[in-house]
């Protein structure tokens, strides 16, 4: 099961919360002007493709930039992409990424330890199109190191065909006759974020530490019996694809691009407790020495047109205003996707999980490791 989170023993330990010494890596000396490249880092099923395997939104970026892009499915999750870059942000070098999308609160802990660069907002007018709502987070106030790539949610999905009764709860994940073919994801603040909505928690409030224990325990327990099978960053929709698992906690526009390309096999739900929010957000390593070529990329993904036309193949919640609008020139009924332009009633079903400190972020995590190591 380690296998399949992409990290061993060593690594989970390496990720747990690296506070680093006193002094922070200075930036790379920029030569964008001298090199017209870059390198992006992204999860699977996160950028809009054809039929053909190309991404048309980033083709057209290479066209009008001159700029080429090497675009890498990288990031499985955000503690396996950083057991392997750790080492050298720490010393300022280039990890082989001008940009790359990651968490929330990894991209805090980025901006913390000072592993990002500062944008220059000079190359981002396209910036002032940002969500007004999503400007001032506590992890980077004003949004100097980093700009929201998509939103979405974690919630829970089956096959439809294997599991017609459907579910509405996590604890419908423990059904026995789901044993052994239930997955969940590595990422922390999603599967033990819904167990804890599952309990009655508010993640977004002033939860104890008994709260996210006894979240823990249910999930130890439910992978000491085999209910449970994989555990897993972005790969487990490899799992859903091919049946190992028949029902999972999943990030919510995946399934929408499951579907459209295995049959539509999936339903997803948001559990009747709740479901989590988040956003991924583009950073510039401090070791790249291409900020400026990011810095075009970026401010190309918030044009609302573009950003109108990932959102629509992508199924996640897109950051830009102007896109709702722009989705709609492309089909009206786009706009109605909760998925991507969810409303009030929609938002109220989901919590983000609050910003932890960093000793939280070191014993929570050390609590989830455990069960991780022991599986």
């Amino acid at each position: 099961m380690l296998q399949g989170t992409g990290m061993g023993a060593a690594a989970l330990t390496l990720a747990a919360c690296s506070t680093g010494g006193s002094g922070k890596p200075e930036p790379a000396k920029d030569n964008s002007a001298n090199d017209p490249t870059l390198t992006w880092a992204n999860w699977a099923l996160y950028l809009d493709e054809d039929d053909d395997g190309n991404h048309p939104t980033l083709d057209r970026f290479v066209e009008e930039t001159g700029i080429s892009v090497d675009y890498r499915v990288d990031v499985d999750d955000n503690n396996s992409y950083y057991a392997k870059v750790k080492d050298q942000l720490a010393l300022g070098q280039d990890i082989g990424a001008d940009t790359a999308c990651l968490t929330d609160w990894m991209a805090g802990r980025w901006v913390r330890l000072g592993y990002t660069q500062e944008f220059d907002d000079a190359n981002l007018p396209n910036k002032k199109n940002l969500e007004p709502s999503l400007l001032d987070v506590d992890f980077d106030k004003g949004r100097k190191h980093t700009l929201p790539w998509q939103g979405g949610f974690a919630g829970i999905c089956w096959n439809k065909a294997k599991v017609p009764q459907g579910l509405r709860t996590v604890s419908d994940l423990w059904n026995p006759a789901l044993k052994g073919r239930v997955g969940v994801l590595s990422e922390m603040r999603d599967t033990i974020g819904l167990i804890m909505l599952e309990n009655g928690v508010d993640i977004s409030g002033d939860f104890s530490n008994d709260d996210f224990s006894d979240a823990i325990e249910v999930f130890r327990k439910q992978v000491e019996v085999g209910q449970i099978r994989n555990i897993k960053g972005n790969s487990y929709i490899d799992d859903l694809a091919n049946e190992d698992t028949l029902a999972a906690i999943v990030w919510s526009g995946d399934v929408t691009t499951l579907n459209a390309e295995n049959g539509d096999r999936w339903e997803f739900a948001i559990p009747e407790a709740g479901g989590t929010i988040w956003n991924d957000n583009f950073l510039i390593p401090i070791g790249s020495p291409r900020k400026a070529n990011a810095e075009k990329l970026i401010n190309y993904y918030y044009d609302p047109e573009v950003a109108a036309e990932v959102a629509a193949w992508v199924n996640y919640i897109t950051p830009v205003v102007g896109a709702k609008e722009a989705a709609e020139a492309i089909d009206p009924e786009l706009v109605e996707n909760q998925l991507i332009f969810p409303n009030e009633e929609t938002l109220s079903t989901v919590k983000r999980f609050r910003t932890l400190t960093p000793a939280e972020e070191q014993s929570f995590g050390a609590e989830f490791q455990s069960v991780l190591i022991g599986a």
